[in-house]
């Protein structure tokens, strides 16, 4: 069993802004959810797992090694696939995996040949194996994203954003793809998109500005909000109204019509249906619920 520590971890970039501020996680073998919004510190933490930056305070502890004290322990375990994987030569995708498995250290050729046909084969991109990656969609990109960031058997992988600007079905695969892989290793998946999470994750924590503001099993925490969640169609120009009146977590157009999503222990008014809650409402009340402390 893998274990990741995280104790008061804090970045603070010499331009004074604190990206991440007190981080508190424990995480081990499975799929856990990094749910924030653009800017709210998932890749600073994410690089920092990583050892792409030194953070400014706090320990890392991989293993019972101290990582930030031992990168090199981190890297030789980590398999990662950011935001932007960058450019692709024009080389096929056998021969690029094949360059990149020597720069991740397996340098027996026989091992290396093998390595790379099983993960081609996993990742469903075996057929297109003589392909230059560039000509590749998006969704075959990520999926070699993952076959590079799985080389020389990782025992954390972390994935920045994975399902961005990818069809529906192309981030079904995908998504599959890496809930196999997440058995028998930790896998942490950072992104704004909460299906990603809520189909996927056993243990996730959202982060809000550089801190987590809560963290659990997705379901306990869906949980907490039964019963408290009501929904309303309204006019489009009434909305700062209700907004006033009401603890609005969320608004959205529903065929045509706004729909909002109001917080109260009781009926609001008339006109407002009690809803089961999903990962979404719990993940916007969080939200609510932290900036009205602020």
């Amino acid at each position: 069993m893998n274990t990741l520590t995280i104790e008061n971890l804090t970045k603070t970039y010499p331009n004074g802004v604190k990206a991440l501020n007190g981080i508190n996680l424990k995480i081990t073998n499975g799929m856990f959810g990094l749910l924030g919004a653009n800017g709210a510190g998932k890749s600073s933490l994410m690089r920092t797992i990583a050892s792409l930056q030194e953070p400014s305070e706090g320990s890392i502890i991989f293993n019972e090694v101290d990582i930030i004290a031992k990168p090199q322990y981190v890297r030789e375990n980590l398999g990662y696939l950011p935001q932007e994987f960058g450019v692709y030569p024009k080389i096929s995708a056998e021969k690029l995996l094949n360059h990149l498995a020597v720069l991740k250290g397996i340098l027996n050729k026989k091992d290396r040949k093998e390595q790379v046909c099983a993960l081609l084969q996993q990742v469903n991109l075996y057929q297109h194996r003589k392909k230059s990656v560039y000509t590749f969609s998006g969704g075959m990109r990520q999926r070699f994203g993952i076959a590079q960031a799985l080389l020389a058997n990782p025992q954390i992988i972390i994935v920045d954003e994975p399902t961005a600007g990818l069809d529906p079905e192309e981030s079904n695969r995908f998504l599959n793809l890496l809930s196999e892989i997440g058995e028998n290793v930790i896998v942490i998946l950072s992104t704004h998109i909460v299906e990603d999470v809520r189909n996927l994750c056993p243990k996730m924590a959202i982060l809000s500005e550089g801190e987590i503001i809560s963290q659990g099993n997705p379901k306990n925490l869906v949980a907490n909000i039964e019963g408290k969640i009501w929904t309303k169609i309204i006019p489009k120009g009434d909305i700062d109204l209700f907004k006033k009146a009401f603890n609005v977590i969320s608004t959205k157009l529903v065929s045509g019509e706004t729909q909002i999503r109001v917080l109260s222990d009781h009926k609001p008014e008339s006109g407002f249906d009690m809803i089961n809650p999903n990962l979404e409402d719990f993940y916007f009340t969080t939200l609510f619920n932290h900036n009205s402390k602020a």
